[in-house]
């Protein structure tokens, strides 16, 4: 090789060099209104599942290998469904945005009443800034498919909710354009999640294929219904986990199609993990043996149950309700307010949805609401069935984390990390602030 020659292949290295490492951190360069941000939740993924190396997900084993991805990620109590996504889209945990239930709980002394409400609007449910409304107050456009604690929100541009209707304007548009039908968006006759879920991942590939938002929030269901009803770690879990994979390479796919593919950053997460539940615990069933009567409502989710006592009942009624349950099989412990903070949640004093007593599930156990059959107010179940709703430190609470795509680093593994920094983290991407959230996961970005 002469002179000419090596001089000419180390100018042409450094140029490839140059350029490699030119395109790296240019990838930090291109503005935010031509750069695509997707955050898909696929609802009561554990992330324990992600050690199995024969799960059917060759989609997201694609996405972890040609990105980031952590061993786990923690949910904030309550381990509840709209809590924790809140907490993805705000940064804040209960005791900042306010969410604790699939709802509003609003809570009545006469007679004592409690329901979950979940139609109240997103300005009226939670409290302070989420970073879709940020990135709309920035030009920036923004959609969501079946996110929650959202209705009526004014940061989003274009929303197909989880109750969609005719009415909906993007509804009304899918259908104009002949993508949809008004009666494959009705409940009847169509009861089955993975139905909702396909419809919901044909808004999401209409989205990006006809509006290519600068954010979008999807979520998917069908794995914590079949979680619910089959028990994690089964075969129905498994089919469900293959069906959701799909369902992810479909939006990958779109985004290709779409010409958008080499700047969209994607990331997966889940809300919380699973447990089996072998013996139910029946709330109020447990209260009326005690002879307590409706003074007290009880609100059973999964590992965990609110316990609310009518105002202005003496407090030995609480201490009475407090040991029925400390003596009640299958309950771990009592939690009394001195506590609520310590575990990420608001005062009394602070959120009116708060209540007196929470009590905890042990391990093979779950909380329910009233046995309307004769029998013991514990009792097993005819076949095992799922449950979150536990403390967020259980380590079969833990969720999973994914990104992949533009801007995101490859062939980073990270240790455990809070589900607090997925908002400042899209914030980051999206050239917007979240003053109240945790720091992005700087481990991940280019």
């Amino acid at each position: 090789m002469t002179i000419r020659q090596v001089c000419g292949w180390v100018l042409i290295s450094v140029c490839q060099l140059l350029s490699g490492t030119s395109e790296a951190r240019g990838q930090g360069r291109i503005a935010a209104k031509d750069r695509t941000v997707v955050l898909i939740s696929l609802d009561g993924f554990p992330a324990y599942d992600l050690e199995d190396p024969k799960l059917p997900i060759p989609t997201l084993r694609d996405l972890m290998k040609n990105g980031s991805w952590a061993k786990s990620m923690h949910p904030i109590n309550p381990t509840w469904t709209w809590p924790n996504h809140t907490t993805m889209v705000t940064g804040m945990d209960a005791r900042g945005h306010g969410v604790l239930y699939n709802g509003v709980l609003r809570r009545a002394d006469n007679p004592a009443t409690v329901k979950v409400d979940p139609t109240v609007p997103k300005g009226e449910m939670v409290h302070g800034e989420t970073v879709y409304d940020l990135a709309r107050q920035a030009g920036l456009t923004t959609a969501q498919v079946d996110w929650v604690a959202i209705n009526d929100a004014p940061g989003i541009t274009w929303a197909f909710p989880e109750k969609a209707s005719g009415s909906d304007p993007l509804v009304e548009e899918m259908v104009g354009k002949g993508v949809l039908k008004l009666d494959e968006i009705s409940n009847d006759g169509h009861p089955s999640i993975v139905w909702r879920d396909q419809i919901w991942t044909r808004a999401g590939l209409y989205l990006i294929r006809e509006h290519k938002p600068n954010l979008l929030l999807f979520h998917l269901l069908t794995l914590d219904s079949t979680h619910h009803t089959y028990a994690p770690r089964t075969l129905a879990s498994y089919d469900a986990i293959a069906f959701l994979d799909g369902c992810v390479r479909q939006l990958i796919e779109a985004t290709k199609a779409a010409g958008m593919l080499e700047r969209t950053t994607f990331i997966v997460v889940s809300d919380h993990g699973f447990r089996s539940v072998k013996k139910q615990i029946w709330l109020r069933n447990v209260l009326n043996e005690a002879g307590i009567g409706p003074e007290v409502q009880a609100v059973p989710e999964g590992g965990s149950g609110m316990i609310y006592v009518r105002a202005g009942e003496h407090a030995d009624v609480v201490e009475n309700v407090a040991a029925t349950f400390t003596a009640t099989e299958g309950v771990e412990r009592v939690v009394r307010k001195p506590e609520f903070s310590a575990l990420g949640y608001p005062l009394p004093n602070v959120s009116s949805q708060m209540p007196e007593l929470i009590v905890l599930a042990k391990s093979g156990y779950g909380f329910a609401g009233e046995r309307k059959t004769t029998g013991p107010a514990v009792a097993a179940v005819e076949s095992p069935t799922g449950a979150h709703g536990y403390l967020n430190t259980d380590p079969e609470m833990q969720a999973i984390f994914i990104a992949s795509g533009y801007g995101i680093r490859k062939g980073v593994k990270l240790e455990p990390l809070p589900n607090t920094r997925i908002a400042a983290t899209l914030a980051y991407m999206l050239g917007v602030q979240l003053p109240k959230a945790n720091g992005p996961i700087k481990e991940v970005l280019q």
